[in-house]
């Protein structure tokens, strides 16, 4: 499966975004899937993942202003970004959990497809 992230821009703090992880095929349901982001100058992170059964994770950092979900008839997964802060900043990728459950995604667990990431930037 083939990935691609899009929705990000410009936004002041506690703005909203809401990213888009579109997959090439109708198989999108089979796949857990994450969203992660790079910061300039740091390693990349996990934020927050929703398993083929829609069950989602969020990290900390997250929790609370970001709602993952999906649609499987569009093949797309979202992350509804709300309260965002200058620390949000980064360049967000979602990529799909490689084996795991259906049940339960794992941010932790290996990834791949990862498609081309969305740069979201919050700033006055």
């Amino acid at each position: 499966v083939q990935l691609q992230a899009s929705g990000g821009g410009l936004v002041q703090p506690g703005g909203s975004l809401r990213l888009s992880c579109a997959a090439s095929m109708s198989t999108l349901d089979v796949y857990n899937i994450g969203w992660f982001r790079q910061a300039p100058g740091k390693e990349r992170e996990g934020v927050s993942c929703v398993s083929g059964e829609s069950r989602p994770y969020y990290e900390d950092s997250v929790k609370g202003r970001f709602t993952i979900s999906r649609d499987n008839n569009k093949n797309t997964v979202y992350l509804q970004m709300n309260s965002l802060r200058p620390e949000d900043t980064a360049v967000y990728f979602c990529a799909a959990e490689i084996g795991g459950n259906w049940y339960t995604c794992d941010l932790r667990a290996e990834h791949g497809s990862w498609g081309q990431g969305t740069l979201v930037t919050v700033s006055s």
